[in-house]
């Protein structure tokens, strides 16, 4: 049976979909500036205490459970691909809770500083970028794609990063319906946790980043009363709560917590 899960609220849609099919190319991407080490060190240490009593904070749902998919591996490891780009809002707010939850597994390196469209809704979101960064885990593999940049081209945005035939067949199955509403199909950030879950879509309102420094950001995510915090700390609980699954618990101090099992149970699948 399919399980759409959705915690507390609505889900926040994606709505510009990644529908357009590219070869990759050189452009000066925003992405490329490496991101401060404060801001990198603050969202991936983000502490245990804190994220105990923000709980699942102003998560707003949007994990789908995949039932009796095949396993999505890499090197023995389970397997989460991101797929998103950097003009997009979604992506930005998505990709501040990804980092801190993967944190707890791994170690990013190259995380780039970017932002989002300027003249979409949500403009100018401050976030990182995946272009360029890779991810060490002895628990799980990390596959990326930055689709398009920020910087406008034509009547889109300069192009960045193609997705494998992998990686396009993983859009193509489940970020379509039944796991989506026919209207968001192709929608990004999609995010697929070992074809165990997908998420398509930000899981909180970006709203709440909305004017707000990397720094800022940051720094707020060690306030538990903070709506930053609540946002994207809540977000990053659920995304830990569906690592632990697929990783079979492991490491135990991060995904034997009350909280993270708790979490766990509410996502099924």
């Amino acid at each position: 049976m399919l399980v759409v899960v959705v915690l507390v609220g609505a889900l926040v849609v994606a709505k510009i979909a990644l529908s357009r099919t590219t070869t990759a190319t050189t452009v000066a991407a925003v992405g490329s500036i490496p991101a401060p080490a404060d801001a990198v060190a603050r969202v991936s240490r983000v502490p245990v205490a804190v994220l105990s009593k923000v709980g699942a904070g102003s998560y707003a749902g949007g994990f789908v459970a995949i039932p009796k998919a095949s396993p999505l591996t890499s090197s023995g490891k389970p397997l989460v691909v991101y797929e998103g780009a950097e003009y997009c809002p979604y992506c930005a707010a998505q990709r501040w809770a990804l980092v801190a939850a993967l944190s707890r597994f791994g170690t990013f390196h190259g995380l780039g500083a970017t932002h989002s469209s300027t003249t979409d809704v949500y403009p100018g979101t401050n976030t990182f970028s995946f272009y360029g960064a890779t991810y060490s885990s002895p628990y799980l593999a990390l596959q990326t794609v930055e689709a398009y940049s920020n910087v406008p081209k034509g009547n889109f945005y300069a192009p960045l990063q193609t997705p494998t035939p992998a990686q396009q067949a993983l859009l193509s199955t489940y970020d379509a319906p039944p796991y989506v509403p026919s209207s968001e199909a192709g929608a990004i950030p999609f995010v697929d946790y070992a074809n165990h879950y997908v998420s398509v879509g930000a899981s909180y309102n970006p709203q709440v980043l909305r004017g707000l420094s990397l720094q800022q950001i940051s720094a707020a995510l060690a306030d538990p009363a903070s709506p930053v915090a609540k946002a994207i700390d809540g977000t990053a609980n659920v995304m830990t709560a569906a690592v632990c699954v697929i990783t079979k618990n492991a490491p135990a101090p991060v995904c034997r917590t009350p909280l993270v099992t708790g979490l766990a149970a509410r996502l099924g699948g």
